[in-house]
């Protein structure tokens, strides 16, 4: 077929697919082609069925856009390690779809991971060059149901150290402290300095920054990070995607690198919101390793995807948290723009602020909890790894501070000496009153909230600020109780979707978070879906832009 012909041929398709289905936004001609910086899990699986694409196609064209864009020019350096089976896990996947076995939607998907999920064939660093080269005695148990599925793991991808908040000197109010513990945005030892591709001075936020800019970046279809406080959260905020911190319990933690395992859970990031609510179809589950994963037993639906319907927000009664504004006006006017989608797809909306003492209370909450919870549980953590590793958070201490060890990240030794410091064994009364009757407080006051407004979701600016520098240029300052409300979620265990909401005028993604209670992650993922067909939002970084490659013709 001739060029010209050919063009008329997907023109064509366009126009009468778009003409019987009522279509307004088709962007793909499966008779010619795929572009799998547009492509969800669907159009993937639409093309693979009809036998003109393969998963080896689409791992190499995601592997062409690492080799570009990750460690050459602009040098994003998400990849921690790349998976050398990647390809031939792909012919494999591939030989199975001709067989007649096909494993279901993710079969020969490719994917990216946090550098702190388990994967037996992969090293798992946490982001700390003191396990580096360490392999785990087996998968992660949502890995293992991904790759049972029919994943490929294509990288294992940077993290801020131990998650951040595994030696940190968040809660500190010494301006000595906080300037000799300021970690840079998105670095690890044991990865470097991840970029943000929407501005290279910029950081990814913490702490799943390289899953973050991988997917941004379009390097996968999907990826995982985790969350313990806000780090899938952030990460999807300034990098531009969508993301979901579920809730507590519904993905099990088990062969996670812990942080605090009251908070902790791990959640999907992608491009669109149709993967977030595929890879949660396969990843839920309770677990016998996870006590956590029994509460989720019986609420969870036989199939997320059937909650993606445009009108989901109509009639649906939004609270509008604006206690989280006013820290940046572009940020503000992304969000008001926003708000008023909301109302005009049919919510009803509602300005709503939280009680004080919750806002203030449960800042030093979390500190406490984080701090002494690492302390603890990193030492269970590496029990199960090889006897040359280190052993105990007192390991970690001394290792990060000898100068014999060469360690590269001095702020992050400091702050791993401070955590140990200030961190409580888990049976201080001290503590105990934090997780126990603090967490309690928090979440009755959230649900109050709700309650009195009658509320089916809140919805906040996800990060109150675009995109921070990778090393500040004044000095660092105390956490404010309204800086963030991103932790509000971990300490109710509830469940927060981000969704991409628009860019400032200096081309920074904003985000807006939808916060529902627990185990409504279908009703959320609706409003999403609903807010993600009007608007349309997310833009492909300028630094990371499109290479002839991604398009693959049949």
């Amino acid at each position: 077929m001739n060029k010209p012909a050919r063009k008329l041929k997907q023109i064509t398709f366009i126009v009468a697919t778009t003409f019987v289905m009522g279509l307004g936004n088709v962007s793909l001609a499966y008779a010619d082609s795929i572009n799998i910086e547009t492509a969800t899990i669907a159009d993937l699986n639409k093309a693979f069925s009809s036998g003109k694409l393969s998963s080896e196609q689409v791992v190499k064209a995601y592997l062409a856009r690492i080799n570009a864009y990750d460690k050459q020019g602009p040098k994003i350096n998400t990849v921690i390690t790349l998976n050398p089976q990647a390809l031939e896990l792909a012919k494999a996947m591939d030989a199975e779809r001709k067989s007649g076995k096909v494993r279901g939607p993710l079969h020969g998907i490719p994917i990216v991971l946090k550098d702190n999920f388990d994967t037996f064939d992969m090293p798992t660093t946490g982001g700390s060059q003191l396990l580096e080269g360490s392999i785990p005695p087996d998968d992660a148990f949502v890995v293992k149901k991904l790759r049972d599925a029919g994943a490929i793991i294509l990288a294992k991808v940077n993290l801020s150290e131990w998650a951040g908040g595994g030696g940190s000197v968040s809660g500190a109010t010494d301006p000595q402290i906080l300037k000799a513990g300021a970690v840079p945005n998105g670095s690890s030892t044991a990865g470097g300095q991840t970029l943000n591709p929407h501005d290279l001075t910029k950081g990814p936020a913490g702490s799943s920054g390289g899953t973050g800019a991988a997917i941004a970046a379009n390097f996968a279809q999907f990826g995982l990070g985790t969350d313990t406080g806000g780090s899938v959260r952030g990460p999807s905020s300034v990098n531009g995607i969508v993301g979901l911190k579920p809730t507590h319990g519904l993905l099990s933690r088990d062969g996670i690198i812990p942080l605090a395992l009251t908070f902790d859970t791990g959640g999907p990031m992608a491009r669109s919101l149709y993967d977030i609510a595929l890879s949660l179809n396969v990843m839920t589950g309770v677990d016998p390793a996870d006590d956590a994963t029994k509460k989720s037993a019986g609420k969870v639906p036989k199939d997320y995807l059937s909650y993606l319907k445009t009108g989901s927000l109509k009639g649906a009664r939004i609270g509008v948290a604006r206690d989280f504004t006013g820290k940046n006006p572009e940020v503000d006017r992304v969000f008001n723009e926003s708000v008023a989608t909301l109302t005009k797809l049919g919510a009803t909306v509602i300005d709503i602020r939280f009680p004080t003492y919750m806002l203030e209370g449960r800042m030093d909450i979390s500190t406490v909890v984080m701090a002494s919870e690492f302390k603890a549980q990193i030492a269970d953590y590496l029990a199960t790894i090889d006897a040359k590793y280190p052993k105990t958070m007192d390991d970690l201490v001394r290792l990060a501070n000898d100068p014999k060890t060469g360690y590269r990240g001095p702020e992050k030794a400091f702050a791993l000496k401070y955590t140990d410091s200030v961190a409580l064994d888990l049976n201080d009364p001290v503590y105990l009153a934090a997780k126990n009757e603090g967490l309690a407080m928090i979440t009755k006051a959230v649900l109050g909230v709700m309650e009195n407004n009658k509320l089916d979701a809140v919805v906040y600016p996800t990060n109150t600020t675009a995109a921070s520098p990778i090393v500040s240029s004044s000095a660092p300052k105390p956490r404010m109780p309204t800086d963030s409300a991103t932790n509000i979620a971990n300490q109710t265990g509830f469940p927060d979707l981000i969704m991409p909401a628009g860019m400032t005028k200096d081309g920074l993604p904003v985000t807006i978070s939808f916060f529902g209670p627990a185990f409504s992650e279908g009703k959320l993922l609706g409003y999403g879906y609903d807010f993600e067909q009007a608007t349309k939002a997310r833009k492909l970084p300028k630094h990371t832009p499109a290479l002839a490659s991604d398009v693959i013709s049949f």
